[in-house]
Protein backbone atom coordinates (compact mmCIF):
# COMPACT_ATOMS: atom_id res chain seq x y z
CA UNK A 1 0.00 0.00 0.00
CA UNK A 2 1.12 3.28 -0.80
CA UNK A 3 -0.13 6.99 -0.40
CA UNK A 4 0.13 10.32 -0.11
CA UNK A 5 -1.43 13.85 0.67
CA UNK A 6 -2.11 16.15 -2.10
CA UNK A 7 -4.06 19.57 -3.17
CA UNK A 8 -6.53 19.42 -5.91
CA UNK A 9 -5.40 22.03 -8.88
CA UNK A 10 -7.99 21.66 -11.23
CA UNK A 11 -8.81 19.76 -14.86
CA UNK A 12 -7.52 19.79 -18.11
CA UNK A 13 -7.20 17.25 -21.05
CA UNK A 14 -4.33 15.91 -22.43
CA UNK A 15 -3.96 13.92 -25.97
CA UNK A 16 -2.48 10.20 -26.51
CA UNK A 17 -0.46 8.90 -29.40
CA UNK A 18 -3.58 8.58 -31.69
CA UNK A 19 -5.40 11.94 -30.88
CA UNK A 20 -8.07 10.99 -28.65
CA UNK A 21 -8.58 13.76 -25.56
CA UNK A 22 -8.70 12.09 -22.12
CA UNK A 23 -9.69 14.82 -19.22
CA UNK A 24 -8.07 14.76 -16.19
CA UNK A 25 -7.54 15.95 -12.94
CA UNK A 26 -4.50 17.76 -11.65
CA UNK A 27 -2.90 17.06 -8.61
CA UNK A 28 0.07 18.51 -6.07
CA UNK A 29 0.85 15.25 -4.49
CA UNK A 30 3.27 15.67 -2.21
CA UNK A 31 6.16 16.33 -0.99
CA UNK A 32 5.09 14.64 2.20
CA UNK A 33 7.24 14.58 5.32
CA UNK A 34 6.97 11.02 7.62
CA UNK A 35 5.82 12.15 11.39
CA UNK A 36 5.10 8.87 12.72
CA UNK A 37 5.12 5.09 12.14
CA UNK A 38 2.61 2.88 13.80
CA UNK A 39 3.15 -0.80 13.31
CA UNK A 40 1.17 -4.25 14.88
CA UNK A 41 3.74 -4.61 17.46
CA UNK A 42 3.53 -1.60 19.20
CA UNK A 43 -0.34 0.16 17.78
CA UNK A 44 -1.70 -2.87 16.47
CA UNK A 45 -2.10 -1.99 12.84
CA UNK A 46 0.59 -0.85 10.34
CA UNK A 47 0.52 2.94 8.90
CA UNK A 48 2.40 6.24 7.94
CA UNK A 49 0.77 9.23 9.14
CA UNK A 50 1.96 12.05 6.50
CA UNK A 51 2.06 15.42 7.20
CA UNK A 52 1.63 17.83 4.29
CA UNK A 53 1.54 21.87 3.29
CA UNK A 54 3.23 24.56 5.19
CA UNK A 55 1.90 26.69 8.23
CA UNK A 56 3.98 28.98 10.61
CA UNK A 57 5.23 26.91 13.95
CA UNK A 58 3.38 29.55 16.10
CA UNK A 59 -0.22 28.26 14.52
CA UNK A 60 0.48 24.90 15.92
CA UNK A 61 -0.81 23.63 18.93
CA UNK A 62 2.27 22.40 21.80
CA UNK A 63 1.06 19.22 21.45
CA UNK A 64 1.19 18.59 17.81
CA UNK A 65 4.45 20.88 17.88
CA UNK A 66 5.77 17.96 20.40
CA UNK A 67 5.00 15.33 18.25
CA UNK A 68 6.52 16.27 14.95
CA UNK A 69 9.53 17.26 17.04
CA UNK A 70 9.62 13.29 17.97
CA UNK A 71 9.92 12.88 14.53
CA UNK A 72 12.61 15.49 13.63
CA UNK A 73 10.51 18.40 12.09
CA UNK A 74 10.71 21.60 13.56
CA UNK A 75 11.82 25.19 12.59
CA UNK A 76 9.65 27.91 11.76
CA UNK A 77 7.28 26.14 8.88
CA UNK A 78 5.49 22.68 10.19
CA UNK A 79 3.19 20.69 8.21
CA UNK A 80 -0.29 21.95 8.24
CA UNK A 81 -2.15 18.89 7.17
CA UNK A 82 -1.38 14.95 9.18
CA UNK A 83 -3.39 12.06 7.57
CA UNK A 84 -2.73 8.16 8.23
CA UNK A 85 -2.28 5.75 5.02
CA UNK A 86 -3.26 2.72 6.26
CA UNK A 87 -1.32 -0.60 5.11
CA UNK A 88 1.55 1.72 4.23
CA UNK A 89 5.21 0.80 5.49
CA UNK A 90 8.84 1.46 4.49
CA UNK A 91 9.90 4.60 5.83
CA UNK A 92 11.22 6.46 8.42
CA UNK A 93 10.56 9.18 10.69
CA UNK A 94 11.23 12.33 9.36
CA UNK A 95 11.67 11.12 5.57
CA UNK A 96 9.91 12.83 2.56
CA UNK A 97 8.28 10.99 0.08
CA UNK A 98 7.07 12.51 -3.16
CA UNK A 99 5.04 12.13 -6.25
CA UNK A 100 8.07 9.83 -7.89
CA UNK A 101 6.47 6.67 -5.38
CA UNK A 102 3.73 6.16 -8.16
CA UNK A 103 4.26 5.54 -11.70
CA UNK A 104 1.47 6.23 -14.98
CA UNK A 105 -0.60 3.20 -15.51
CA UNK A 106 -1.29 2.56 -11.62
CA UNK A 107 -4.19 2.96 -10.27
CA UNK A 108 -5.42 4.76 -6.93
CA UNK A 109 -8.68 5.45 -4.78
CA UNK A 110 -8.81 9.30 -3.97
CA UNK A 111 -10.27 10.41 -0.84
CA UNK A 112 -11.88 14.23 -0.45
CA UNK A 113 -14.43 16.35 0.61
CA UNK A 114 -17.37 17.18 -1.83
CA UNK A 115 -18.46 21.00 -2.27
CA UNK A 116 -20.59 21.81 0.15
CA UNK A 117 -24.11 23.33 -1.16
CA UNK A 118 -26.12 24.67 2.13
CA UNK A 119 -29.17 23.69 2.44
CA UNK A 120 -30.81 22.14 -0.75
CA UNK A 121 -34.36 20.97 -1.27
CA UNK A 122 -35.51 17.28 -2.24
CA UNK A 123 -34.89 18.16 -6.20
CA UNK A 124 -31.50 18.78 -6.12
CA UNK A 125 -30.45 17.02 -2.93
CA UNK A 126 -32.31 13.47 -3.76
CA UNK A 127 -33.32 13.90 -6.78
CA UNK A 128 -37.05 13.87 -6.47
CA UNK A 129 -39.22 14.54 -9.53
CA UNK A 130 -41.12 17.07 -8.14
CA UNK A 131 -45.01 17.72 -8.49
CA UNK A 132 -46.74 19.05 -11.58
CA UNK A 133 -47.17 22.11 -12.58
CA UNK A 134 -50.85 22.38 -14.31
CA UNK A 135 -54.48 21.87 -12.40
CA UNK A 136 -53.46 24.45 -9.50
CA UNK A 137 -50.07 22.95 -8.96
CA UNK A 138 -48.01 24.97 -6.49
CA UNK A 139 -45.49 22.39 -5.24
CA UNK A 140 -43.79 21.60 -8.33
CA UNK A 141 -40.28 21.33 -6.37
CA UNK A 142 -41.92 20.00 -2.80
CA UNK A 143 -41.20 16.49 -1.35
CA UNK A 144 -45.29 15.77 -1.53
CA UNK A 145 -46.85 13.35 1.33
CA UNK A 146 -44.23 12.44 4.32
CA UNK A 147 -45.89 10.14 6.53
CA UNK A 148 -50.04 8.84 7.48
CA UNK A 149 -52.40 10.44 9.66
CA UNK A 150 -53.43 8.02 12.58
CA UNK A 151 -50.85 5.66 12.47
CA UNK A 152 -47.89 5.57 12.65
CA UNK A 153 -48.58 8.91 13.28
CA UNK A 154 -45.16 10.36 13.22
CA UNK A 155 -42.05 10.61 9.68
CA UNK A 156 -40.31 7.74 9.40
CA UNK A 157 -36.56 7.76 10.19
CA UNK A 158 -34.16 8.09 7.46
CA UNK A 159 -36.66 9.83 5.16
CA UNK A 160 -35.47 11.88 2.50
CA UNK A 161 -35.55 15.52 2.95
CA UNK A 162 -34.68 18.89 2.82
CA UNK A 163 -31.38 19.42 4.56
CA UNK A 164 -28.05 20.34 4.16
CA UNK A 165 -26.14 18.76 1.27
CA UNK A 166 -22.96 18.34 0.13
CA UNK A 167 -19.39 18.98 2.47
CA UNK A 168 -19.29 14.60 1.98
CA UNK A 169 -16.22 12.86 2.81
CA UNK A 170 -16.61 10.55 -0.39
CA UNK A 171 -14.05 8.22 -2.23
CA UNK A 172 -13.75 7.91 -5.97
CA UNK A 173 -12.23 4.48 -6.72
CA UNK A 174 -9.69 2.76 -9.17
CA UNK A 175 -9.08 6.19 -10.81
CA UNK A 176 -6.31 5.22 -13.63
CA UNK A 177 -2.74 7.68 -13.18
CA UNK A 178 -2.41 9.02 -17.23
CA UNK A 179 0.85 11.01 -16.42
CA UNK A 180 3.31 11.34 -13.06
CA UNK A 181 5.95 14.73 -13.29
CA UNK A 182 8.29 13.98 -10.13
CA UNK A 183 10.54 17.35 -10.72
CA UNK A 184 6.87 19.67 -10.29
CA UNK A 185 4.91 16.84 -8.10
CA UNK A 186 2.37 16.29 -10.16
CA UNK A 187 -0.29 13.47 -10.99
CA UNK A 188 -2.48 13.47 -13.56
CA UNK A 189 -5.13 10.82 -12.72
CA UNK A 190 -8.23 10.15 -15.53
CA UNK A 191 -11.29 11.71 -14.73
CA UNK A 192 -13.07 13.95 -11.49
CA UNK A 193 -12.03 13.81 -7.84
CA UNK A 194 -14.30 15.09 -4.92
CA UNK A 195 -13.96 18.63 -3.94
CA UNK A 196 -13.41 21.99 -5.23
CA UNK A 197 -9.89 23.64 -6.31
CA UNK A 198 -7.54 23.62 -3.88
CA UNK A 199 -9.16 21.23 -1.46
CA UNK A 200 -7.05 18.72 0.21
CA UNK A 201 -7.01 14.85 -0.88
CA UNK A 202 -5.82 11.43 0.20
CA UNK A 203 -4.41 9.46 -2.68
CA UNK A 204 -3.64 5.80 -1.93
CA UNK A 205 -3.41 2.82 -3.89
CA UNK A 206 -6.41 1.10 -5.01
CA UNK A 207 -7.95 -1.89 -2.93
CA UNK A 208 -9.84 -2.98 -5.99
CA UNK A 209 -7.81 -2.93 -8.94
CA UNK A 210 -4.20 -4.63 -9.27
CA UNK A 211 -1.20 -2.34 -10.02
CA UNK A 212 0.18 -3.35 -14.14
CA UNK A 213 2.83 -5.17 -14.14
Amino acid sequence: MKGLIGRKVGMTQVYNETGAITPVTVIEAGPCRVTAVKTVEKDGYTALQLGFGSRKSKNVTKACAGHLAKAGIDGDRLPAVLREIRGAEGAEPGATVGADIFAAGEFLDVVGVTKGRGFQGVVKRHGFGGGRGSHGGAWERRPGSIGCCEWPGRVDKGKRMPGHYGADRRTVQNLEIVRVVPEENLILVKGGVPGANGGILVLRSALKKPAKK
